[in-house]
């Protein structure tokens, strides 16, 4: 190691002021301290030594603190050398500062330790003392109080308020973090403060399997403080079959400790709470679902922002159960069981979710349901990759869901069509509706989606109508009810508060965004993502500022104008100005101009180029803003992918396109041989060709059936229409084939031809012009046609042209001719002595070489097909 190199890397820089001795040399390190149980606060740095099992080497430590009041006041700089032994890897150096006697020293405020080794600093920690005015003799909480503990399992990323499902017992299967959600009373009333959280995850036999801290600023307007926290892994299986305990330990104190299992399955419902003070099991939460009545349920329903239709017919739907159950209990018969299963039809986040589960907690409190829960499910969670996968999986869901709600969102998706027999969605579908007539019960299965397409899913089978009584259709929230929504995300789910002018802004945002939603509009879900962003930009804003931590509460908590007005709702994409490259377009012309006939074509092409040069002229800018997908169509060996690769080059030379590559694929490329996996090959294809062209070659083959996956064509060309208008000037789709089977081809899907903005139509090359292609193609072979074998292979492709049918392949049987012909020659000279051949002789077709080729409609050669079912038309008559 060099000598200018440190001997030492940072490791951490703690905070503590208990003396204990923990387990592995650690302290009780806290942030918070109440100001009359601190005498000295201590510093705790440590650093890994470079010079581990090396060498012995000294280092000079100063430890200093600082209030943030009055401009960053020093309170002390304590100066450390120490000789660092080359058998210790971690270094700890850990002094305090203070009163023996407790709150002589230490005043209610900010502080921060700053560590510096060798000149250098190297970390700085913030502490916090606060002063609840309590006799520190009184043993009683004078901060907070213990309103709600409950556990949800959710991903790395938590889980909405909205969606949270709460269990006593978890599934070792399917569990990834075990959520921990606290709601406490702020009793500190009248002071901002800040509140230190430690929650604590144990195993059965109290080793501790992981811990979170949550340091969270309090206001002194805030009536209650949430948090959450989890511990686990995102990956399913990472928790093992045993009892677990998790402990909320608050100001170095036991605040509360719930239990939990992990076993088989999940069981819903709220865990006791062991309270230290009681030493016996309590139920804390009223939210606790065994214990709420049937109004408690219809309050919750009540208190929800909006949905006035929703809770009307819920209300109406509750009290036609109560009806029926009068009539039972009075000894009337019913014909029919009662029906619970519902279809729930409306955008994004209209609160289906949310009304779903308290359907299933209302069925329980009529004795509908046994338990009450939501089982949440989509098509991925339904269907398997391959046969005999998907039934397990339905079965599995039905089971969990048993004695609850069975939501499967999106259900529409279940049935892509109408006459795709081989989607395992229809399987799906299947084993509900037998699982809905006559399977154990005790289970309402709701099924949620947009309108059109939740009418398209109840269509594909004619038990799915008999079974589903029951519509509830969820309107988009009014403005005025996504404004409210805006301030219940902001207080009560991030903790924020918009100034006046930011709500004002925020809520003109939410209005323009409604009047030009589409079916993808999402409501609730929308508003909270914009205070979402809101607070990111207040983030931004704070930390930009030269010491944000002298910044008060309010400052740290309030979004303002700008960072409603940072907000992208719809993010612009910068466009690079591309100039035109004209080395490439005279190329890519000249190219164009060499080909053989194509008048028309040739035409359209450069007034296509004429008309972009007169948009650079008048200074708009090409990129994405011409609309070119475009259909080929000609009969084979009519030059349609040669154009196809011209055109693109001219394309990017001309800056229409950002890349100006192109992507050739067919039928095979974007059909995967399951279902579902078509939609995603053909979206990677699309992904592949952004920014440039897409060839389908052959694209008439998407809308044909037959072979093991013949049906799954038509989802490819859902995802090409899709993408095709969301994506439109991004790419361009250019589709060949025949004429006959494109045209039928347009006419699969009534969107399909008008997503197409060009035609192309190559024509057959005539006699005069496939003559043309043989003299260039034997020229590319260094070869020339003598007089009697030119006019003789003239002859033979006019024969060709008079006597072709729709399967003649012009350029392509030109190709094949003169391939035969070059082979004839080269045999023929193969017959000679080498001494015999002259250079002349081996550049020159002659008669020998073409006299096989026979002007006999009746021969049977490569080059000709008889016709089937139709006469052979001459020349002038038409195909």
């Amino acid at each position: 190691m060099t000598s200018n190199q440190p001997h030492y890397k940072f490791r951490d820089l703690k905070v503590y002021s208990s003396r204990e001795w923990l387990a592995n040399n650690m302290k009780k390190y806290r942030q918070v301290f109440e100001r009359y149980n601190a005498d000295y606060i201590y510093a705790e740095l440590s650093f890994y030594n470079k010079q581990f099992d090396q060498e012995d080497w000294d280092v000079e430590i100063e430890l200093k603190c600082f209030s943030t009041r009055k401009s960053q006041k020093e309170i002390c700089t304590l100066p450390i050398k120490r000789k660092v032994s080359k058998y210790d890897s971690v270094i700890y150096i850990r002094e305090g500062w203070g009163n023996k006697k407790y709150g002589a020293f230490w005043k209610k405020g900010t502080y921060y330790w700053e560590a510096w080794v060798n000149g250098q600093r190297v970390g700085t920690k913030y502490f916090y003392v606060e002063d609840s005015g309590k006799d520190p003799e009184d043993p009683s909480n004078a901060y907070i109080r213990l309103r709600s503990l409950k556990l949800y399992e959710g991903s790395y990323d938590d889980v909405p308020l909205e969606k949270r499902n709460y269990y006593k017992s978890f599934s070792m299967e399917e569990t990834r973090y075990v959520y921990v959600e606290l709601v406490l009373d702020n009793i500190y009333h009248g002071r901002n403060w800040q509140c230190e959280v430690f929650i604590k995850f144990h195993n059965q036999a109290r080793e501790l399997k992981g811990q979170v801290t949550k340091l969270q600023n309090v206001s002194k307007k805030d009536e209650s403080i949430t948090l959450t926290a989890g511990w686990g892994s995102n990956v399913k299986g990472s928790w093992r079959e045993d009892s677990y305990t998790i402990d909320i330990v608050f100001m170095d104190k036991l605040l509360a400790t719930i239990p939990f299992s992990v076993g088989e399955e999940f069981e819903e419902g709220v865990s006791s709470v062991l309270l230290p003070a009681r030493q016996v099991l309590t139920k804390l939460s009223v939210e606790d679902y065994s214990s709420e009545t049937f109004e408690d349920v219809m309050s919750s329903l009540e208190q929800l922002i909006g949905l006035t239709d929703i809770k009307r017919q819920v209300r109406e739907h509750a009290k036609y159960l109560q009806f029926l159950k009068l009539r039972k209990d009075k000894g009337f018969k019913e014909n029919e069981e009662v029906n619970i299963h519902s279809v729930f039809i409306g955008n994004p986040g209209t609160g289906k979710t949310t009304v779903a589960k308290m359907m299933g907690r209302l069925y329980k409190k009529m004795g509908l349901l046994s338990k009450g829960h939501v089982h949440e499910v989509d098509r991925v969670d339904l269907i398997g990759e391959y046969i005999g996968q998907t039934a397990p999986k339905v079965k599995e869901a039905i089971e969990k869901a048993r004695g609850g709600v069975l939501f499967i969102d999106e259900a529409y998706s279940l049935a892509r069509t109408n006459d795709d027999s081989k989607d395992f969605g229809r399987e799906v579908i299947e084993i509900l509706v037998k699982e809905m007539s006559d399977g154990e019960g005790d289970m309402a299965v709701i099924v949620a989606g947009y309108p059109k397409e939740m009418e398209h899913f109840l269509d594909s089978n004619p038990g799915l109508k008999s079974r589903f009584k029951i519509f509830f259709e969820f309107a988009d929230y009014l403005p005025q009810e996504l404004a409210l929504i805006a301030d219940f995300a902001a207080s009560e789910v991030k903790n924020v508060k918009l100034s006046p002018t930011a709500k004002t802004k925020a809520d003109e945002l939410i209005t323009e965004a409604y009047r030009n939603r589409d079916r993808t509009f999402g409501n609730a879900r929308f508003v909270y993502d914009i205070i979402e962003q809101g607070k990111i930009s207040l983030g931004l804003r704070v930390m930009d500022h030269d010491k944000p931590e002298s910044l008060s509460d309010e400052e740290l908590s309030t979004i303002k104008l700008g960072d409603i007005e940072n907000i992208e709702i719809k993010k612009k994409k910068r466009l690079p100005r591309i100039p035109v490259d004209e080395r490439l377009l005279k190329d890519a012309m000249k190219e164009l101009e060499d080909l053989i006939g194509m008048d028309n074509i040739k035409k359209q092409i450069v007034e296509l180029v004429r008309l972009v040069r007169f948009y650079r002229e008048t200074d708009r800018n090409v990129l994405n803003k011409f609309y070119l997908h475009t259909v080929f169509i000609g009969n084979p060996g009519t030059g349609k992918t040669t154009v196809a690769r011209i055109l693109t080059k001219i394309y990017k030379a001309l800056g229409v396109l950002e890349r100006g590559h192109m992507v050739e694929t067919d039928r095979q490329g974007l059909v995967a041989g399951f279902v579902g996996q078509t939609a995603l090959k053909t979206a990677e294809k699309i992904d592949e060709a952004m920014g440039g062209v897409l060839f389908v070659d052959e694209a008439y083959a998407l809308g044909q059936g037959g072979g093991a996956n013949g049906d799954y064509g038509n989802e490819a060309i859902q995802t090409l229409l899709k993408r095709m208008e969301d994506n439109r000037g991004e790419f361009f789709l250019f589709a060949a084939g025949y004429p006959e089977n494109m045209d039928n081809f347009l006419k699969t899907n009534p969107g399909l031809r008008s997503r197409f903005d060009k035609i192309l139509k190559f024509e057959d090359y005539s006699s005069d012009e496939l003559f043309e292609i043989a003299e260039l193609m034997l020229k590319e072979e260094g070869l020339k046609a003598n007089e009697a074998a030119a006019e003789h292979l003239a002859k033979y492709l006019a024969f060709q042209y008079d006597f072709r049918d729709k399967y003649f392949g012009n350029a392509r049987t030109v190709r094949n001719i003169i391939t035969e012909a070059v082979k004839n020659q080269n045999l023929r000279l193969s017959s000679l002595p080498k001494k015999q051949r002259t250079k002349k002789m081996i550049k020159i077709l002659t008669f020998d070489d073409v006299k096989d080729f026979k002007l006999d409609k009746d021969a049977d050669t490569i080059f000709t097909r008889k016709a089937i079912g139709f006469k052979k038309r001459t020349q002038g008559s038409g195909q």
